[in-house]
């Protein structure tokens, strides 16, 4: 499986982003993850493809939304109410049997 995450920025807290995620292949379940500075990879949103159900962590539900698109190529992480400790390196995640495959992150910024 390979994934192309984009769409990372900067904006001011409050605002919105959308992240975008290629991903080319099968896979049981896409997601996405992210790691701030001197902490670890937190996972934040995952949806298995067989039935669309998703899962959100605490700290972005409600603000945060996966979807994909009819092709099921790209997957999307609409992000709103932006806080400033929403800053982080953003990484888009599928799922195959027991492996795990990752893009490169997309950096997200969001001021004060």
């Amino acid at each position: 499986v390979q994934l192309q995450a984009s769409g990372g920025g900067l904006v001011r807290a409050g605002g919105s982003l959308r992240l975008s995620c290629t991903a080319a292949g099968s896979y049981r379940s896409i997601g996405w993850f992210r790691q701030a500075p001197g902490k670890e990879r937190e996972g934040l949103v995952c949806m298995r493809v067989s039935d669309g159900d998703t899962y959100y962590s605490d700290s972005v539900k409600g603000r945060f939304t996966i979807s994909r698109d009819n092709s099921g190529n790209t997957v999307y992480l609409q992000m709103n109410s932006l806080k400033p400790e929403d800053t982080a390196v953003y990484y888009c995640n599928a799922k195959r049997s027991v492996v795990n495959y990752w893009g490169r992150g997309t950096q997200v910024t969001v001021s004060s």
